[in-house]
């Protein structure tokens, strides 16, 4: 299974920055079991959402050729929970971004509150031994709002 924890790219700046919209949903599957009766999103899938924007930021940035795959975090902190209702604002900036090599500081926010704070790095890999560039091309431009359904 292959959850996509980015529902909107607000904008985005080529191999610096971009800044995106999770909404966490009650019919989330995740939700059922963290935790019974007391609902919130794992502080993990921030950071999945986090590292997916990244992903995207580096897709766009190389015309599709590759894709951000995290392999380490170096630091994270969390200050809250997101919960079912709330829309997470994420941002990550590129701190550096090499031929085969990225790494990010990244933030979660709800309503101006700081969720989670992470920095990662990891490995930029040819997007085509891992997705369809086209149908991915197409999603990010929906997500962008440049194509609408």
């Amino acid at each position: 299974m292959r959850y996509l924890l980015v529902d909107r790219i607000l904008e985005w700046k080529a191999n610096e920055t971009a800044r995106g919209i999770k909404n966490v949903a009650m019919t989330e599957d995740f939700l059922e079991f963290h935790f019974p009766g007391n609902p919130v999103m794992p502080g993990v899938l921030m950071v999945e959402a986090l590292s997916q924007l990244a992903g995207w930021l580096t897709a766009a940035s190389s015309d599709f050729k590759g894709w951000f795959l995290p392999e380490t975090v170096d630091k994270c902190k969390f200050y809250g929970f997101a919960l079912p209702g709330d829309q997470v604002e994420l941002t990550v900036e590129a701190v550096t971004v090499e031929q085969d090599r990225a790494s990010f500081k990244a933030i979660g926010t709800v309503m101006g509150k700081k969720k989670a704070v992470a920095e990662f790095s990891g490995a930029i890999v040819p997007l085509a031994e891992i997705a369809d560039v086209d149908k991915e091309r197409r999603f990010f431009k929906i997500l962008t709002r440049e194509l609408s359904l």
